[in-house]
């Protein structure tokens, strides 16, 4: 898989599979139409959906393998390297794509807003695993467009497209929030071993060699890239992933402060504050009070 293939245009893809060109900017690909080829690496210069039919190579982000059988979705945004990994046989791909350059979404509501789409960005393990019935409302979204495609370009065109990928993902947003709920086996203990890695971090001296743990940080601990992550700890808990890092840093602070050997600045540099002021406001943000009233009021 050292040969890496570059995707810049809509045409250049379509051409690879062998589906026509219907639009610059858009393409429904059938993947059953391209020939049967061997594992690569890919590189693609526009937004990308892969639904996948059956299993057929391993879909390779980055050094890791994605979480990819039969009805799955993967999303790629725009300067994303994927490849297939098919251990050097040829292999025929099955499934659909959808693919959109970022021009066609300029000045509609879609391209105001397409960063809200957090899957864009989430990696290895994460594609979304479709039901039956899922699945179905994806293809109906993939037909209606590709049945304006079809159609002579006309002024209701590039709406009607946009709206029907705007469509698409606001389902897949749901689709996403039901498989946070549904797939407890590969979630499970997550947050328990998010709140072990915190209490393990604060236990050390990371505080005040790194610093405060950040998002990033603690998704790259438990394999996760961070949206996938910051998404999954805010269906569990109610609170965003930086919300949760500061409640259990005024947790922890809160023991701290009782130790009458230590000023209250001494318990900032401990806990990773670089400026003890930072500290205060945030301990009275959280609290409603500062930590000196708070250490003498109890």
């Amino acid at each position: 898989m050292d040969n890496m293939l570059r995707f810049n245009t809509i045409s250049e893809y379509n051409a690879f599979n062998n589906n026509e060109t219907k639009h610059p900017l858009i393409s429904i690909v059938d993947l059953s139409k391209a020939a049967p080829r061997q594992g690569s690496k890919m590189y693609f210069g526009f937004y990308i959906i892969f639904l996948k039919d059956v299993k057929c190579g391993d879909l390779v982000y980055g050094r890791n393998t994605y979480d990819y059988q039969e009805g799955t979705l993967v999303f790629m945004a725009p300067g994303q390297i994927a490849g297939v990994n098919s251990n050097g046989e040829y292999y025929q791909p099955k499934g659909f794509v959808l693919a959109f350059h970022a021009d066609l979404i300029h000045g509609t509501s879609l391209g105001k807003h397409i960063q809200d789409y957090n899957f864009f960005t989430y990696q290895s393990n994460e594609a979304l695993h479709l039901s039956d019935k899922e699945k179905s409302i994806v293809l109906d979204s993939f037909s209606k467009i590709d049945y304006e495609l079809d159609r002579s370009i006309d002024k209701h065109s590039k709406r009607l497209m946009v709206s029907n990928i705007e469509l698409f993902l606001d389902y897949c947003v749901r689709f996403y929030d039901r498989q946070f709920i549904t797939r407890d086996n590969v979630h499970q203990g997550i947050i328990e071993r998010f709140e072990k890695l915190l209490n393990d971090y604060f236990g050390s001296e990371k505080p005040q060699t790194i610093g405060l743990p950040s998002v990033a940080y603690c998704a790259d601990e438990l394999n996760l890239s961070p949206n996938y992550f910051g998404d999954l700890v805010k269906k569990e808990t109610g609170k965003t992933a930086q919300e949760y890092i500061q409640f259990k840093l005024i947790d922890i602070a809160k023991e701290k402060i009782f130790d009458g050997e230590k000023t209250v600045n001494q318990v900032a540099y401990e806990l990773g504050f670089k400026y003890p002021q930072h500290f205060a406001r945030l301990f009275k943000k959280q609290v409603g009070q500062t930590p000196h009233t708070y250490r003498n009021l109890n």
